[in-house]
């Protein structure tokens, strides 16, 4: 019976703890939130050969009217390696993020890139696609 009320208690207290914590930014002003504009968020790299570059570059802009900061940028799986600046971004400033994709994985690809910052539009998806071509010695002799 004891353990049956300590673990309603436990439970009633890990509830009101919960729905008692506020939105942190409940009451910020949003006009004054940086903006992350992106000129394009997909890249498609068409045929590329196995090995070959797989860079790509994603360019943005802080559209808002603080500095933007981009928090953490994540790529879907391993094979895809993203870079982006660590300092913040002044408002009306340009930044680019660069995505690498590992080319010795034959085959088409659809990769996602999620970034996270202190704008309104958080995180934002930008997508890389293609193709990486079987190696010539590999076609068959």
């Amino acid at each position: 019976m004891k353990k049956i009320i300590l673990s309603f208690v436990i439970v009633t207290i890990s509830v009101i703890t919960v729905l008692s914590q506020e939105e942190i930014k409940t009451n910020q002003d949003t006009k004054d939130i940086p903006e992350i504009y992106f000129e394009s968020t997909t890249y498609n790299f068409g045929e590329i050969e196995f090995n070959g570059d797989g860079t790509c570059e994603f360019s943005f802009k802080n559209t808002g009217k603080e500095p933007l900061l981009l928090t953490n940028v994540k790529a879907s799986c391993g094979c895809t390696t993203p870079t982006w600046p660590k300092s913040p971004i002044k408002k009306g400033k340009k930044g680019t993020i660069v995505v690498k994709y590992n080319t010795k994985i034959i085959g088409s690809f659809t990769k996602t890139i999620r970034v996270y910052s202190n704008a309104k539009t958080s995180p934002v998806t930008l997508k890389v696609t293609g193709i990486v071509a079987k190696p010539e010695s590999a076609s068959g002799n």
